[in-house]
C-alpha cells in the first residue's frame, strides 16, 4: 500500500452507537485537517443502531468487521475483534489507533494496536467508579484500554486525577471536555427529519409534549437485567400513574431488557414503548423532556446541557461530576428512590429548578477539535494545568 508522505495516518475505530456519536466530532475535526490521513472501521459490534448514527453525521467506514452474532458474550466479541482487526493493522500501519469508550471494541482494539506496536488514542480516558463489577464489563474495558493508551483524552479534570492515581504520566493526558456535547449541540442545532416529525404525530407524543410533562427513561445496562430492571419497570408503573405526565421509554432490543420491559409496562396508562430511537430523534426529546430517568453514561453527559434534570438508574457512576454540579441524582434501582426523587421533582419548583439551571461539567463543544490538534502534534503539553 502507497504511503503518502507527511500525512499521519490514524485508524478510528467505532464499534457501537455512543462510539460513533462520540467519535464523529474527532472524525470531522481530523478530516478538516490536510496533515491526517483518516481510515474508518467499524467493527458492527451494535449493526442497526451504528449505522443509523454513521448516516446523520455522514461518516462513511473504510472497513467493516462485522463482528455481531445474536447473543454473543463478551469474549466471544472480543475474540472476533482481535482477530479481525489484527491483519488490518498489518495492512495499514497507522501512526495511531483511536478508540473511544469502554466497550468490548474500544478494549480489543486497543489490545489488537498494541501488540502491532501501533501508538492507541482513547477518547474518554481516566472514568472510574472503581468497582469491577458496576458497570460490568464497561469498568474494566476503560482501564485496560487507559492502560495500553499512548495518549490519553481526559473529558474532565477528575478524570484526568484518576489517571494519574494509577501511575499514568501526566504528559500523556489531555482534558479536553467531552465530545458528546459537540455532538448533541450539532445534531440539537438542526431541525428535526420529515420522518422524525410524523413519527412524532403518529404517536400522539407531539400532542402529549403540549399537554403533559415527558419523562425520558432509557434503561438497558447489563447491571439491571432480571430483579433492578423489573423495579425500575414498577416505579414508573407508580409515577405514570400522575395525570401531569407522560412516560415515553424506548427499549433496547436485547431480549434481556425488550420482553420484561414490555411484559411489565405494554399495558399500562401513560407509559408509550418504543423501539430504539435513531439518536437526532432521541436528542431532541431529550430536549423536550421534563426529567430524564437513565442508566446510560452519554445522557447523564447530555441533558444538563439542556436543563434536563436526570435520575441516574444505577448504584454507582463513573460521571460523578453531573451529581457533583447538581445536574444529576444517583438513585439506582430501587423502586421508592425512584419514585421518592421523581415526585419531588415534579412537585418542587424550587429542586427542579436547581438541577435544571446547574452548569454542564462535560465541555464547551470543542472538544473533538482540542483532541485532533493533540493526536497531530502527538502530544499533551497545551493541555497540561
Amino acid at each position: 500500500m502507497t504511503r503518502q508522505v507527511n500525512r499521519l495516518r490514524i485508524l478510528i475505530v467505532i464499534g457501537t452507537r455512543p462510539e460513533a456519536i462520540k467519535m464523529a466530532p474527532v472524525i470531522q475535526a481530523l478530516q478538516a485537517r490536510p496533515e491526517a490521513q483518516v481510515f474508518i472501521c467499524s467493527t458492527g459490534q451494535h449493526r442497526e443502531m451504528l449505522d443509523q448514527v454513521l448516516a446523520l453525521f455522514d461518516i462513511k467506514p473504510d472497513y467493516d468487521l462485522d463482528v455481531m452474532r445474536p447473543n454473543q458474550t463478551p469474549t466471544q466479541a472480543a475474540a472476533r475483534v482481535l482477530t479481525a482487526l489484527d491483519p488490518l493493522l498489518a495492512e495499514l500501519r497507522p501512526d495511531w489507533a483511536l478508540v473511544q469508550g469502554d466497550t468490548t471494541t474500544v478494549m480489543a482494539a486497543a489490545i489488537a494496536a498494541h501488540y502491532r506496536q501501533v501508538r492507541v488514542g482513547h477518547v474518554e480516558a481516566g472514568l472510574r467508579t472503581y468497582d469491577r463489577r458496576n458497570p460490568f464489563p464497561e469498568e474494566m474495558n476503560r482501564v485496560v484500554a487507559d492502560h495500553v493508551s499512548d495518549l490519553h483524552f481526559a473529558p474532565t479534570p477528575a478524570a484526568r486525577d484518576n489517571l494519574l492515581r494509577e501511575g499514568i504520566h501526566a504528559d500523556t493526558i489531555c482534558v479536553t471536555g467531552n465530545t458528546v456535547i459537540d455532538a448533541l449541540l450539532q445534531v440539537t442545532e438542526r431541525p428535526l427529519s420529515a420522518a422524525a416529525n410524523r413519527w412524532l404525530k403518529q404517536t400522539g407524543l407531539d400532542r402529549l409534549a403540549s399537554d403533559k410533562r415527558l419523562i425520558l427513561v432509557t434503561a438497558h445496562r447489563r447491571e439491571n437485567h432480571g430483579r433492578p430492571l423489573r423495579r425500575i419497570c414498577a416505579a414508573l408503573r407508580q409515577l405514570a400513574a400522575r395525570s401531569d405526565i407522560h412516560i415515553i421509554y424506548p427499549v433496547h432490543r436485547n431480549p434481556n431488557v425488550w420482553g420484561p420491559v414490555h411484559e411489565a409496562l405494554q399495558d399500562t396508562p401513560g407509559v408509550t414503548l418504543v423501539p430504539p430511537l435513531d439518536y437526532a430523534t432521541l436528542a431532541h426529546l431529550m430536549k423536550r423532556s421534563a426529567l430524564i430517568l437513565t442508566d446510560s453514561g452519554g445522557i447523564q453527559e447530555e441533558a444538563p446541557s439542556l436543563g434536563t434534570p436526570v435520575l441516574t438508574l444505577r448504584e454507582t457512576t463513573e460521571r460523578p461530576e453531573a451529581v457533583l454540579a447538581g445536574a444529576a441524582l444517583v438513585v439506582g434501582a430501587d423502586t421508592e428512590r425512584i419514585v421518592r426523587a421523581a415526585t419531588r421533582l415534579l412537585d418542587d419548583a424550587e429542586a427542579y429548578a436547581a438541577m435544571a439551571r446547574a452548569v454542564n461539567p462535560y465541555g464547551d463543544g470543542r472538544a473533538g477539535r482540542r483532541i485532533a490538534e493533540a493526536l497531530l502534534r502527538g502530544n499533551c503539553d497545551a493541555f497540561i494545568p
